[in-house]
C-alpha cells in the first residue's frame, strides 16, 4: 500500500466515520425514514452523475438493470436500506461514539454468517474473538451514558442488526453473479431510493429541518455515500479486497474523534477500553494481522 493509498484509506475511514455523526444530527428532527430517502436519493443522482461523466468519456458500463434488477434489490436491502434505517433509528438515542463501534462488529457477524452458510464449525480463534466482541460492546454500552435514556437496549438491538444486515450483504456479494463494482454501488442506491419512499409516507419527519440539517443530509448522502463508494472502490483494484476492509478498524476512532469535537460527547475510559476490546475481537475474526507483527514470527520460522 503506496502513500497515496494510505490517504485514501484514512480519508475513506474519516468519511464514514463522520455518517454517524451526520445521522446523530439529522435523526432527531427528520427521523429514519425521511433522512435515509434523502440519503440514498441524493447518492443516487450524484452516483447517476458521475456514470454520466464515465460514458461521456467512454469509461462507464450501462447498469443492465433489466439483467440485474434483482441483484439490486438484494443488495439495496441489505447493504443500504436496512442498515441505514437502523442506524438511523438507533441514532435518535445513541452518541455517535456508540454506533460507530457498533457498526466495527460487521466483519464479527461476518464470520458468523460465513460459518452458517458454508455449514461449518466455527474456529477457536472466530469463537474467541465474538466473545471479546460481545465483551466490548457490553462494556462501551453499560458504561455509556447513553444507556440510561429510554429506548437505549432497542436502539442498540438495531444498531448490531444494521451491522448483522452488512454481513448477509457481503456474504451474498460473494455467490451473486458478477456485476462491476460500480454498477452495484450505482444500481443498489437506486433500489434502496425505491424500497425506502413508501416508508416516507407512514413515518413523516417528525421536525422542520434547518438549513444546517440539511447541510449534513447532503454530506451523509453524496459525501458518506456516493464520494465514499468511489474511494472505496478505488481502493479495491489497487489494493485488494482484504486491505481495503481495514478501513473497519479506523471507522471508530474517527467517529469518536467527530462526536467528541463537535457534538462534546464524552470519551471515558470505557470509551477507549471498549472499542479497543471489539477492535481487537473483530482482528481475532477476520485473521487480520498488521504485517509489523507477522514479520518477527515469519523470520523465526526461517
Amino acid at each position: 500500500m503506496n502513500t497515496a493509498n494510505m490517504l485514501r484509506l484514512v480519508a475513506l475511514a474519516a468519511i464514514w466515520g463522520g455518517s454517524f455523526l451526520f445521522m446523530r444530527i439529522a435523526a432527531p428532527v427528520l427521523g429514519p425514514a425521511v433522512l435515509i430517502e434523502y440519503r440514498v436519493g441524493f447518492a443516487a443522482l450524484f452516483l447517476a452523475a458521475v456514470a454520466w461523466v464515465l460514458r461521456v468519456r467512454g469509461k462507464g458500463a450501462p447498469l443492465a438493470v433489466r439483467q440485474h434488477w434483482k441483484h439490486y434489490l438484494v443488495l439495496g436491502l441489505f447493504n443500504s436500506a436496512l442498515p441505514f434505517l437502523l442506524f438511523a433509528f438507533a441514532a435518535r438515542t445513541l452518541s455517535a461514539s456508540v454506533l460507530s463501534v457498533l457498526n466495527a462488529t460487521a466483519p464479527m457477524w461476518g464470520a458468523l454468517v460465513g460459518a452458517v452458510w458454508a455449514r461449518q464449525p466455527v474456529a477457536g480463534r472466530t469463537a474467541l474473538g465474538l466473545l471479546l466482541g460481545t465483551g466490548g460492546v457490553a462494556l462501551l454500552v453499560g458504561f455509556d451514558h447513553a444507556a440510561e435514556r429510554p429506548g437505549a437496549a432497542l436502539a442498540v438491538a438495531a444498531a448490531l442488526v444494521a451491522a448483522f444486515s452488512y454481513s448477509i450483504a457481503s456474504q451474498y456479494a460473494k455467490t451473486a453473479k458478477a456485476v462491476a463494482p460500480f454498477a452495484n454501488a450505482h444500481g443498489s442506491m437506486w433500489a434502496a431510493a425505491i424500497l425506502v419512499l413508501p416508508l416516507v409516507v407512514f413515518f413523516p419527519a417528525p421536525g422542520e429541518p434547518t438549513m444546517g440539517i440539511m447541510a449534513a443530509v447532503l454530506a451523509l448522502g453524496v459525501l458518506c455515500s456516493g464520494i465514499a463508494y468511489i474511494i472505496y472502490f478505488k481502493l479495491i483494484e489497487e489494493v485488494g479486497t482484504t486491505s481495503a476492509l481495514t478501513v473497519t478498524f479506523l471507522n471508530p476512532l474517527f467517529g469518536i474523534l467527530w462526536g467528541a469535537l463537535f457534538l462534546h460527547e464524552a470519551i471515558g475510559w470505557h470509551t477507549v477500553l471498549g472499542s479497543a476490546i471489539v477492535l481487537l475481537g473483530t482482528a481475532l475474526v477476520t485473521g487480520f494481522l498488521p504485517s509489523w507483527l507477522r514479520a518477527p514470527a515469519a523470520a523465526g520460522g526461517k
